[in-house]
């Protein structure tokens, strides 16, 4: 019987079509006359579709062709072409990935000790230089909450023209920009050299401002570090912990109240607040502003303990980064997200900080924008350049090293993510990073990997990538049979990586929240190396990588 694989790929086409929902599925209609092609808005209002639509037809390309799907609908006769990208891309998803990005899923929680050795961070002159590194910068912002700018000008107003790179200021009863330092006359604690306790700012405004910067101008002072606090991982912990106490934080409204002689603001919003699935979509958390709850007493009573022990757990140790901010440095943070502290200084020095809010959709759109500029073709040239053609003394090439690695995984059934990690597990040799890096000894390849994938995906790709150098040197412990399996040229790279770990290192590993997907890619990585093996050109993941992209 003679095999027919165009065919059978193109009738799982036609069948995939007919299971998509058809409302969704014609709403969706790229054509002209349901879009307006400058625009991309629709032309038609849900209404305006006829009862009983259904696919009466579907016309797929040929054969290995690059032709979109045609879809051919009753009752009215209407033609739509999707291309068969947009429906790899587009595919119906569990409701806990999508959403707008402002809530914990798509977010990496995190603790002190989660970030050493990674504190986003940049240098002005860098962060202005180009797409690639600002995007970084933004994106750090979006993931982890923070990203902090190294050099920037000890200008007065700077900060604004920090906030203007990717959005607009939000300018409120403080104005476009406040200074953080002693005033004579304060209407805010902020504006003293008293220790300040985690907070967010703004919480009796609604909508409160959702980023906030500050720019170091000066910082002479004995005293006055500053800290950060993930609110989400710490909300995340009282749900797993107490999950009663943080049902009654995420459905207690708070009156919060700012009062001077020329302002009076109030918001009345729950210390955590969730989206219609659960998430948490933003932590208010401010004891300076908090007015008085009116309640019943039993509900007060309720609040107040679930309220204390949230404060608890927010001051508990390990959960707090803390740094000093330098003349030049600027803090960019998720003021829904993070909360900010500051240790009291003695007035023997000056502290001058300026600060200026501005929105999470700005920063969001720009990020978008750079993305939207910055697409898959790097990544493509990096499997065909120069850089490809040598693997470390091993019998295959780079690029074929790594193909042959995304094909294990796929064929091992792995889940996308992972198998976009085997394939590009070692690309940061062909960044441009490994030559910088050659002579410590070391090979940083993994985190050189990880700093550029990160353009273009979630840490459930960059972490495993991170982390297979690391891997390796943990199956050589965990498993002693593993080392004897070792390539020589892999046995010469575990010496310069530190060889195996210790038993500490090793159970201090196993125990991260990436390492199995690290190991899994470590086998991956370790098997594809056979010269002469067939497998996929880089063009075959292209679908798979562009589901995982971020949105």
């Amino acid at each position: 019987m003679t095999d027919q694989p165009g065919a059978a790929a193109a009738s799982h086409l036609s069948a995939r079509v007919a299971a998509l929902p058809p409302a969704w599925l014609r709403d969706n209609c790229p054509c002209p006359e349901c879009r307006d092609p400058r625009s991309g808005q629709k032309l038609f209002q849900i209404t305006d579709l006829p009862h009983g639509l259904a696919v009466g037809e579907v016309v797929e390309p040929a054969a290995g062709g690059e032709a979109p799907v045609e879809v051919r609908w009753v009752p009215d006769g209407h033609r739509s072409s999707f291309p068969v990208t947009w429906l790899d891309a587009h595919r119906p998803a569990d409701s806990a990935l999508t959403g707008d990005r402002r809530t914990e899923t798509g977010k990496e929680l995190w603790t002190a000790a989660d970030l050493t050795g990674r504190v986003p961070e940049a240098r002005w002159d860098d962060y202005l230089a180009g797409p690639v590194r600002r995007a970084r910068v933004l994106d750090a912002v979006q993931r982890l909450g923070f990203a902090l700018l190294r050099g920037v000008p000890r200008q007065e107003g700077q900060v604004l023209a920090v906030a203007e790179t990717f959005g607009h200021v939000r300018e409120t009863n403080y104005g476009r920009l406040f200074d953080v330092r002693v005033e004579p006359d304060p209407n805010n604690l902020a504006f003293t050299s008293a220790r300040i306790t985690p907070h967010t700012d703004n919480p009796y405004r609604d909508p409160v401002p959702t980023l906030q910067l500050l720019h170091c101008l000066e910082n002479s002072a004995t005293g006055g570090d500053s800290g950060l606090v993930d609110g989400f991982a710490a909300a995340a912990a009282l749900r797993a912990e107490d999950p009663a106490s943080f049902a009654v934080l995420t459905r207690t409204p708070v009156p919060f109240v700012f009062r001077d002689d020329r302002t009076e603001l109030r918001a009345d919003r729950p210390l955590i607040d969730v989206d219609p699935l659960g998430r948490i979509r933003e932590v208010r958390f401010n004891n300076r502003s908090i007015g008085t709850l009116r309640l019943p007493a039993a509900a007060l009573e309720e609040f107040y303990a679930a309220y204390r022990g949230f404060g608890e757990l927010l001051l508990r140790p390990g959960l707090q980064l803390d740094f000093r901010l330098a003349p030049g440095d600027c803090l960019i943070f998720d003021n829904t997200r993070l909360l900010h502290t500051r240790t009291a200084f003695a007035q023997d020095g000056c502290r001058h900080l300026q600060g200026a809010y501005a929105d999470l959709d700005g920063l969001a759109s720009s990020l978008a924008v750079l993305r939207r500029a910055d697409d898959l073709d790097a990544l493509t040239g990096l499997f065909h350049g120069p850089g490809a053609a040598e693997y470390l003394g091993e019998e295959v090439t780079m690029a074929e090293h790594m193909l042959q690695a995304g094909a294990l995984a796929e064929a091992a059934g792995a889940p996308a993510h992972l198998v976009a990690a085997a394939l590009l597990h070692d690309v940061g040799h062909l960044s441009g990073h490994a030559a910088e890096e050659a002579g410590d000894g070391d090979h940083r390849h993994g985190q050189a990997g990880a700093d550029l994938l990160s353009r273009w995906f979630g840490p459930e790709v960059t972490e495993p990538v991170r982390l297979h150098v690391a891997a390796k040197r943990y199956l050589c412990t965990a498993e002693p049979g593993y080392r004897a399996g070792l390539s020589a040229a892999s046995e010469h790279t575990l010496r310069l990586q530190g060889g195996p770990m210790t038993e500490a290192e090793a159970a201090a590993f196993a125990a991260m929240p990436q390492a199995a997907g690290a190991v899994a890619v470590r086998r991956w990585d370790e098997q594809a190396k056979e010269p002469g093996a067939a497998m996929p050109g880089f063009d075959h993941f292209l679908p798979l990588l562009t589901r995982l992209l971020r949105g």
